[in-house]
């Protein structure tokens, strides 16, 4: 009996077989048309994103809102002509795309615009309305500038500006910027005194050629003839105007012969003679 277990032989490994794959050639064709259909729908995209784009570029573009009509409300100091140029508006622009707040604050740059509205009627109209400001005095203060009813100094009259106007004096343009609360208080009792000057004593507003401020004392007026000072000082300007007004007549009939007249006090006047 053969002993296996010990025996020296050595089986050998055998290789595996080797199939032999037949390859086929490229099919150039087939891949050229795979290419071709990527490409195509590539140009596809293109054109399709190119033709979207043009569209919004053109939509973007186009005006539905054609302006006509612009309407602007009547003022003194400003022609239409212009409150136009000022606005930069003319008929043909898109209605829709007019940024009306950047109207508004280049019409309000102007020293005569004190408010503004501006509204669109769509589809073709715009109306434009400012109401000015009016003087009621001005102000030396170096050079010279108008006063509206608010106390606001305005505007630095120029070549053409009418000046017949009362002249306020006392004021200057480094007390206004130093102090310029207490300065805009000044003028506002300025203006509050020229009021009641036009309302309860025109004839005397008339007559005078300058109206003085001093911080310390208040307000001095002075006659267009012989320049008489009329003291007013400060407050209670309603009391004071009816009393003068009531001897006007008979105290300027008088006035070569004064020197000044002193109103303020609570119930009486002083006229100190020459």
């Amino acid at each position: 009996m053969l002993d296996f277990a010990n025996s020296t032989y050595q089986r050998k490994k055998v290789t595996a077989n080797r199939v032999k794959v037949e390859r086929k050639p490229l099919n150039l064709k087939k891949h050229l048309r795979l290419i071709g259909k990527i490409m195509l729908g590539l140009a596809g995209v293109i054109m399709a994103a190119l033709i979207m784009f043009a569209g919004y570029h053109a939509l973007g573009s186009a005006t539905f809102f054609r302006l006509k009509t612009i309407d602007v409300s009547s003022s003194k100091h400003l022609t239409r002509e212009e409150i136009l140029a000022i606005c930069g508006i003319e008929p043909g622009r898109d209605l829709a795309r007019l940024n009306l707040k950047l109207v508004g604050e280049q019409l309000a740059l102007n020293p005569w615009v004190e408010t503004v509205h501006i509204r669109r009627y769509f589809p073709d109209a715009l109306s434009i309305a400012i109401t000015e400001r009016e003087p009621l005095a001005v102000v030396n203060m170096g050079f010279i500038y108008y006063l509206d009813k608010n106390g606001n100094v305005f505007k630095v009259l120029n070549q053409g500006d009418r000046l017949d106007y009362p002249v306020i004096t006392g004021f200057s343009e480094e007390e206004l910027n130093k102090d310029p609360a207490t300065t805009k208080e000044a003028l506002k009792a300025t203006c509050e005194l020229l009021t009641i000057l036009r309302e309860k004593g025109a004839f005397i507003l008339a007559d005078v050629s300058e109206i003085h401020y001093d911080k310390g004392y208040g307000f001095t007026m002075f006659t267009a003839s012989n320049a008489l000072p009329v003291k007013i000082g400060q407050g209670d300007f309603v009391a004071k105007v009816e009393r003068f007004a009531r001897i006007y007549s008979e105290l300027m009939a008088k006035r070569p012969t004064l020197k000044y007249i002193d109103l303020d006090y609570i119930d009486k006047i002083i006229v100190k003679k020459s």
